[in-house]
């Protein structure tokens, strides 16, 4: 949780970009991920001097063939002088530290140095550096940038759009990621499933009395005591992937989770779908919101799908199939077309996670969720890779905390979600034969009945209230009635 000051940093931070020129979100996050990353780099490199004077063992300095590329060395700099000198010497230099599959290639890859004036780099190195990042804790370093990402309210021009945190921790929950497992989400955005399972994993092996709860009833201050050395070490290096096709993103994603604490995170930016990413059944879990709309060119299909279509929502469930070991877990967000559209594609796709896996889920949710990005229906699916389907638990979500128009104002945060969880952890316990109840379960035979429809409205029994109407001679006689009261108040009104 954040203090007031740190909101109003970033909020500052903020403002100083819109009044600046730069407007759209993604690129004011962009060039303020930068700022971070070079601010990073030299706390880092104070870090290594001052174990160096403990230890006495030497280390190669990241900034020896340019010192003055330091944050220490040109944050003083006058405004005009310090922007020709970050645009024309530190950037470049950043752009070229490393080899090829480093850190500082990825982040750096492509990168455009876009802030316009010396006056708007000094105002935001200085709001930086009030934040202290070098000195607040892990919790404190991840929610600055959760905070920092609250502000994208648009969608990408291929329907990538921030998947809301508490839709990414209601399914994190229910496919609970386990140390050990490698996690993957194939169209990562700005990471917010990675950086979720990993705090589930880190807040299931935290002793009790260690977690802390914040003024809005949230743990945190997860540790991770209970993991082994080399079972966190897995965590932080080996567990975690994600991939995005816009470097954008990927350099969002990097930032994040280098602010929440994995120093070298496997975010990649390519294609998933396209022939140069190899869909092997690499990952345990994989989690997912991919953009909604858009296609692929066939020339540059991976060979690995069987179902022939260039819809990216298709592609992309037959992808995170082809990615799952067996027994691997899938949770993903899907526009509602996919559960009943009539396409060849369609239906190939539903009869694959039907009957190639065992379909655990379909979480169908209200159409606001997404606002003020989208308005489209969605649903969740879970699902489990082969093993067979029998029956199929659907849940009719109608709140998830927040008003469903575009402002999206905070009821409770919670809505249906608790209800979710407990119910699908519990599921073999309920009685899940009452189709007018908000959750039940569907027989795979009869979903096969209905075109392998996955609409909970095909299954779903209406409740409707029968409403007594009085007789029209009994109404007549009430009007006539109130009519003689009028007539006799107008009178004595005369009076």
């Amino acid at each position: 949780m954040l203090d007031s000051d740190l909101k109003s940093k970033i909020n500052q931070l903020w403002d100083k970009f819109w009044s600046s020129g730069i407007s759209n979100p993604l690129q004011a996050i962009e060039q303020m991920s930068y700022l971070m990353f070079m601010k990073r780099l030299d706390d880092d490199e104070i870090a290594k001097e001052k174990n160096v004077q403990l230890s006495g063992e030497p280390f190669e300095s990241l900034f020896k063939d340019c010192p003055d590329c330091r944050w220490s060395q040109w944050n003083n700099m006058a405004s005009d002088e310090m922007l020709d000198h970050v645009r024309d010497k530190v950037f470049p230099f950043l752009r070229d530290l490393g080899d090829d599959d480093s850190l500082y290639s990825r982040y750096m890859k492509d990168a455009v140095f876009a802030i316009p004036t010396g006056t708007l780099l000094t105002e935001a190195t200085s709001i930086i550096d009030g934040m202290h990042i070098k000195e607040q804790n892990l919790d404190t370093k991840g929610d600055i940038y959760e905070y920092l990402l609250s502000e994208l309210k648009t969608s990408g021009k291929n329907g990538q759009f921030r998947t809301p945190r508490h839709i990414i921790q209601m399914m994190v929950e229910l496919l609970d990621p386990k140390s050990g497992e490698t996690i993957c989400d194939p169209a990562c955005g700005t990471a917010g499933f990675l950086v979720n399972a990993y705090q589930h994993i880190l807040k299931n092996n935290t002793s009790k009395d260690l977690i802390k709860i914040d003024d809005e009833g949230n743990p945190y201050n997860f540790k991770g005591d209970k993991l082994s050395q080399n079972e966190f070490k897995f965590l932080k290096n080996k567990s975690l992937y994600g991939y995005d096709f816009d470097q954008t993103m990927v350099r969002i994603s990097l930032m994040n989770l280098m602010m929440h604490g994995i120093s070298n995170p496997k975010i990649e930016q390519t294609n998933t779908l396209s022939m140069r990413y190899s869909q092997e059944d690499n990952f345990d879990v994989v989690l997912a919101n991919p953009p909604f709309k858009g296609s692929i060119n066939k020339d540059e299909l991976s060979d690995y799908f069987s179902i022939i279509t260039t819809k990216t929502e298709i592609l992309f469930l037959e992808l995170m199939y082809n990615i799952l070991t067996i027994g691997g877990r899938c949770a993903v967000i899907v526009p509602q077309g996919v559960l009943f559209g009539n396409s060849k594609a369609h239906k190939s796709i539903r009869q694959k996670l039907l009957e190639d896996c065992r379909l655990d889920a379909v979480i169908s949710m209200p159409s606001g969720v997404f606002k003020p990005y989208a308005g489209v229906s969605t649903g969740i699916l879970i699902f489990t890779k082969g093993e067979p389907t029998e029956n199929v638990w659907f849940y009719d979500m109608e709140a998830d905390g927040y008003s469903l128009d575009d402002k999206r104002t905070l009821i409770d945060g919670k809505g249906d979600i608790p209800d979710i969880i407990e119910k699908y952890k519990n599921k073999k316990q309920e009685n899940l034969e009452d189709r007018k109840a908000q959750c039940f379960a569907v027989p795979l035979d009869e979903i096969k009945e209905n075109d392998y429809s996955l609409s909970i409205s095909n299954y779903k029994e209406i409740e409707y209230e029968e409403i007594e109407y009085e007789a029209p001679e009994v109404i007549k006689a009430k009007i006539l009635e109130l009519e003689e009261k009028i007539i006799k108040n107008l009178k004595d009104l005369e009076i």
